[in-house]
């Protein structure tokens, strides 16, 4: 697959990545293909952070839908990315791949809180750094999370792995056979035709920075080491085009 295109890279994993097919919140085979896949990118040299999702095991926006105040529910949606975040490091440790847990919510007994200068010196030592429980504000999501963290530790560019969808559409693709899926676009397309490719927050700061985000399927296997390699698969979305 070549040299890494990339030095430094934020991948976003959503919550629902880590469930895969099973019923349960989270399978330890998924996670455990997906920590191979990671430890070939450490291998190379890239230095890698991570951005869980927490959907697997509770949406904020769910339970606010239900009655529940909303920044209650945020802070519990915060709490399950805490979770998933600590099953990738077991996950990846196994691997033998040096890995630390930083979380915007201090709970010193299971990770460290979010430094930034501390999480740049984790990546340059060649350790995984996992950016847990958000930004520690409700209101804001996880792709919010992953833009904000990647302009903090200037990282090159952010991996959106997505679950069994190979890239960015014009529609659902499951629901409108006649969807058209995009090789480039640009922030402002993504916000002015609502693509619901990362929410407008997340979208707006990755434009302000001039960060580019590609979208891609983690569901076949040495993908992401294909986008870090360069490789032209999934979408990718930049400020201009």
């Amino acid at each position: 697959m070549g040299l890494p295109k990339y030095e430094r890279i934020v991948l976003k994993l959503s919550g629902e990545a880590l469930a895969g097919r099973q019923d349960t919140s989270i399978d330890p085979s998924v996670i455990s293909a997906i920590a191979e896949e990671i430890k070939e990118l450490v291998d190379m040299k890239v230095e890698v952070a991570i951005v869980v999702g927490g959907g697997n095991i509770w949406r904020g926006m769910a339970g606010s839908a239900r009655g529940m105040d909303r920044a209650t529910a945020d802070y519990m949606g915060m709490l399950a990315t805490v979770m998933n975040s600590l099953a990738l490091q077991d996950a990846l440790e196994k691997t033998g791949v040096p890995t630390r847990v930083q979380t915007s919510i201090e709970m010193r007994q299971v990770a460290e809180p979010y430094i930034r200068r501390r999480a740049i010196r984790h990546l340059e030592k060649g350790r995984v750094v996992i950016f847990a429980a958000g930004t520690g504000n409700p209101y804001f999501s996880t792709d919010t999370t992953a833009a904000l963290r990647a302009a903090e530790i200037e990282a090159n560019v952010i991996l959106m792995a997505k679950n069994n969808v190979d890239g960015v559409y014009s529609a659902d693709p499951t629901l409108d056979p006649d969807a058209v899926k995009y090789d480039t676009l640009t922030y402002l397309d993504v916000l002015n035709q609502g693509l619901g490719v990362m929410d407008s927050t997340a979208s707006s700061l990755c434009m302000d920075n001039d960060i580019p985000l590609i979208v891609f399927n983690i569901s076949t296997r040495d993908n992401i080491k294909r986008v870090v390699c360069g490789e032209d698969i999934g979408t990718v979305v930049r400020g201009n085009v």
